[in-house]
């Protein structure tokens, strides 16, 4: 999947995270898509891309982030995606809900 404008380098790094993905267990897809964001984020970040949102740019970078926003990383789901299932889960009140309390909350759904 490496592509046209990607350099030699974000095509080393492409299929590196790939193979990573898939030592993890991953579906060939994910394990692409995984890849293919990575590169693309770290391509906005450093100027390379022509087109790049905000949170591409302003975030940590994802070598830095590491697992910290995956469910199985220590810091466990980020505040927002716990409110995004609380809401599909109809949870009432979760707009002034702590993370703490929405962990809760999605937990017992």
């Amino acid at each position: 999947m490496p592509q046209e404008k990607w350099s030699k380098k974000r095509e080393r790094q492409y299929e590196h995270i790939k193979e990573g993905a898939l030592d993890r267990g991953e579906s060939e897809d994910t394990a692409e898509e995984i890849a293919a964001r990575t590169v693309n984020k770290e391509r906005a970040r450093s100027g390379e891309a022509d087109e790049k949102s905000r949170t591409s740019t302003d975030d940590i970078s994802s070598g830095r982030r590491g697992g910290l926003r995956s469910h199985e990383g220590p810091g466990g789901r980020t505040k927002a995606q716990l409110y995004e299932e609380a809401k599909t889960k109809n949870v009432t009140g979760r707009s002034s809900m702590t993370k703490a309390e929405l962990e809760r909350a999605v937990g017992r759904s």
